[in-house]
This record gives C-alpha cells, structure tokens and sequence, in this order.
C-alpha cells in the first residue's frame, strides 16, 4: 500500500490533487460536484481523479448515478498514517 500511495500522489501528475481529495474524504463523504468545489478545480479533473483512486481500491462509492458520493475504502482507513507520512514529506518539500 505504502509503494500505491507513494507513486499515486508523489510519482504522478496530479497527485497533490488526489491528496487532497483523500483528505476531504476522510473527514467525510462527498460528491464529485462538492469535491469540484470545495478545491476550486473542474469538475472533469475531479472526476479523473476519482476514478484513478476507485480503480486503485483507495475509495469506493455508492450505487447512484447523480450525486453519487464516496467514501475511502477500509484498505485506505487502514493505512492513513502512512499517507499522512507520505503527504507530509511532499509538503515541506
């Protein structure tokens, strides 16, 4: 998981993005129109991004088609310190 984190946010473009998408999702579910704007980004990047992070089982939404919200997977829950590790070494960089 740890080698997944690192080269989902440090080894690819957008990975600052996805990073920050992982921490809102912690405090709580959102839709990708929320994610849009709460991080001022478009709502395509968004959607971009969440679909690298759900086929990486780093989250996982609900059924819905319209507002479909997501949530972190239990694999990501489980390892949030070491992205917190990882994320921390990105920013003071």
């Amino acid at each position: 998981m740890k080698r997944l984190l690192w080269y989902l946010i440090a080894g690819t473009r957008g990975g600052i993005n996805r990073a920050k998408i992982i921490e809102l999702l912690n405090k709580r579910p959102y839709n990708a129109s929320q994610l849009s704007k709460l991080l001022n980004l478009d709502y395509k990047t968004i959607t971009h991004h969440l679909k690298v992070l759900k086929n990486n089982e780093i989250i996982f939404s609900g059924k819905e088609k319209y507002g479909v919200l997501y949530f972190l997977s239990d694999k990501m829950e489980n390892n949030y310190e070491e992205f917190l590790e990882i994320w921390k070494k990105i920013v003071n960089n």
